[in-house]
């Protein structure tokens, strides 16, 4: 019989420069809450759009995961893939870094994990950032999904009525974890426009 794994349940979480400081850090809550290792790298260019974002420091971002690693650093546990996880989310996903992941011209370790990530065939997902879009941009998000990585633009869900901006953000990572079967308490599930009752009654509409 093989043996059983025994590491404990790990996620890379990539955030680049693009606008979206909220979801990175809304992100790494989470998944605190739910147990999960976080691996955290960090670009240049987003620490200097998380202090324009929000009242955060980079330090203050570093301290929510379980592992901090400098973008600079290729000796990292996460740029090979002897290092288990259960893949990479890039929160926000910067359309440079797209295009480096895309290309497989990696520069950094956030592009280098996201790599390995993609030819270990676990799952990536990219929050990306940008409107509008032109064809390269497109082209290199139709490239990334062929290559088995999820594109999910961070796109607001209004039948969930959100009242701040919290919501809206809440919910996008909700969804996010969805794609790696984490339990949370995020999300509104949508069950139905509830027009007649589970008997066959009716009901008033919402």
């Amino acid at each position: 019989m093989p043996a059983k794994r025994t590491e404990p349940k790990r996620i890379i979480v990539g955030v680049s420069g693009a606008s979206g400081m909220a979801y990175a850090a809304e992100l790494l809550r989470s998944l605190r809450a739910a147990g999960v290792e976080t691996h955290l790298v960090v670009s240049r260019t987003a620490q200097i759009t998380l202090i324009q974002e929000t009242d955060m420091k980079p330090a203050d971002l570093a301290a929510l995961a379980y592992v901090a690693h400098s973008p600079a650093d290729f000796s990292a546990s996460i740029s090979s893939g002897s290092f288990r996880t259960e893949g990479m989310i890039v929160a926000p996903c910067s359309m440079r870094t797209l295009a480096e992941i895309a290309t497989g011209c990696t520069s950094t370790l956030l592009t280098r994990a996201a790599d390995v990530v993609l030819k270990e065939r676990r799952r990536l997902v990219l929050l990306v950032r940008e409107t509008p879009l032109h064809a390269t941009h497109l082209r290199n998000m139709l490239a990334v999904t062929e290559m088995g990585g999820i594109i999910a633009p961070p796109v607001p869900a209004f039948y969930t009525r959100p009242q701040t901006l919290d919501d809206i953000v809440r919910h996008t990572v909700g969804r996010i974890l969805d794609l790696f079967d984490i339990p949370h308490a995020l999300v509104e599930r949508w069950e139905g426009l509830r027009t007649t009752s589970r008997k066959g009654g009716r009901k008033g509409q919402n």
